[in-house]
This record gives C-alpha cells, sequence and structure tokens, in this order.
C-alpha cells in the first residue's frame, strides 16, 4: 500500500479536533513526520546505530510507541546479539494493523512481537534496548516519571534507554525563535500556514513538550545513571540514559 501525502489540514475545519492517532494519521503518517520533524531520519539511523551496539544477547529491545515500526526495523536490521527480540507497543489498532503489514515484507530475521495497548500497561523486563521515540510528550505529564521508573527497573545493567522529544524552553526569546524555526522548516517542506495553524491547534493539550533539563532530572530520579543529550535540531532532541 502506497503511502499518502499529508493533507489532512489543508481545508479549513469549523472546529479542529484533538489529534489522534486514526486510519486517517496512519495513511499519511510517513510523509507526515518527514515533513514535521527535523532531523527524523537521522534520530531513526542512529536509533539502530544504538541498539547494535547495546542490545544483549537473551534480552528484549522495545520501541514503546512503535507507530509503523520506523525505530524497530532500524534496530532489526542493525543488531546482531544472540536470542534476542523486539517488542513492539503502540496503543492504536490502526497504527498496529498497518505496521503488521511492514512487517511481513520485511527481511529482518530478529523476532518481533506486536503489543497494541498503553504504554502504562506493558511490562518491561530483560530490556537492553528501550526506545520512546516521540512517545512521552503524549503522555500524560502526572504518569510520565512512573512510566520511566518502570523502564529503569526493567533495564538491564548496561542497558539504554533512547527518549526522543518536542521539548520547550525556560527562555521566551529562545521558545519564539525555535517555534518560528520549526514553523520554517514546515513550510519548505510545502505545508501551508493554514495546516501548520490547524495542526497546532489539533495537539494543542494532546502533546504536551516539556525541557530538557526536566527530562534529564526525571530520568536521572527514575533509576538511570547517565543522561544526555545526543541530537537536537530546534525544538526536537534525542536523550540516551544509561543504567
Amino acid at each position: 500500500m502506497p503511502d499518502s501525502i499529508d493533507r489532512l489540514y489543508a481545508h479549513p475545519h469549523e472546529e479542529v479536533t484533538g489529534f489522534r492517532f486514526d486510519e486517517r494519521v496512519v495513511a499519511v503518517f510517513p510523509d507526515m513526520i518527514k515533513r514535521s520533524v527535523p532531523g527524523y531520519s537521522t534520530i531513526i539511523h542512529m536509533i539502530g546505530q544504538i541498539a547494535e551496539r547495546y542490545a544483549q544477547s537473551g534480552t528484549r529491545l522495545y520501541d514503546l510507541g512503535s507507530s509503523l515500526g520506523a525505530a524497530t526495523l532500524a534496530m532489526r536490521h542493525r543488531i546482531t546479539a544472540a536470542d534476542t527480540r523486539i517488542v513492539a507497543v503502540d496503543n492504536s489498532p490502526d497504527m498496529i494493523e498497518r505496521c503488521r503489514e511492514v512487517l511481513a515484507a520485511d527481511s529482518g530475521e530478529v523476532p518481533v512481537q506486536l503489543v497494541c495497548a498503553n504504554l502504562q500497561d506493558v511490562v518491561v523486563e530483560q530490556a537492553s534496548v528501550s526506545v520512546l521515540n516521540f512517545t512521552l510528550q503524549f503522555i500524560p505529564l502526572a504518569e510520565r516519571a512512573q512510566l520511566l521508573q518502570h523502564i529503569a527497573q526493567g533495564t538491564v545493567p548496561g542497558g539504554v534507554l533512547i527518549l526522543s522529544e518536542k521539548i520547550a524552553f525556560e527562555d521566551a526569546e529562545h521558545q519564539t525563535l525555535m517555534t518560528e524555526l520549526h514553523h520554517n522548516f514546515k513550510r519548505a517542506n510545502g505545508y501551508s500556514d493554514l495546516e501548520i495553524a490547524q495542526k497546532r491547534t489539533a495537539l494543542e493539550n494532546v502533546l504536551i513538550p516539556e525541557t530538557l533539563k526536566t527530562h534529564q532530572q526525571r530520568l536521572l530520579q527514575a533509576g538511570f545513571r547517565s543522561v544526555d543529550c545526543w541530537f537536537q535540531c530546534f525544538n526536537f532532541a534525542s536523550i540516551i540514559a544509561f543504567k
């Protein structure tokens, strides 16, 4: 099934409803994420490399908020550790079904278990690599610390968590600049001002960004021993946390 061009917000809506990962979004998701998130392809590529380095024999790798399986595939084609499997979790049935089709057409040999569930309900255990790739930002603020603690507790010594997020800034001028640069990025990728405005409205109160400092402190409090930012472009960043 060919991927479609994202035109979900190209026409005026009388009322812009909250963003949902339904079948309409699934149909255009690869185009949407590529045109909306600066550095996304680089992050996906490097997730594969990081997984190759830190995957341990006899462990699991978790793609938490797997959407269509981009991070899962990146890991699947790079890890060489024996007796490993990937657990890909998403709470959108439409995402899971499309991901199942993607995996069926893939040549990778590492077993992948697809799970349709809320991340808060998933048991993470014997994890050497876990990925939250632009997922935590959709989890309610009050539930984020507990989720990260659960992941840390289920991570083996020497394991890692890769956390990619849209971030906020404490300084108002910095926040304004990064927002403007992001909108310019989207315009350069063909989105109109109407699309940008309506998408922003749809994500309001659905995607809640936090500062890098907040993420780093929470990860340390969750039980990871060392945390640092390895990638940032405008208001999008990726953090690696070591157990």
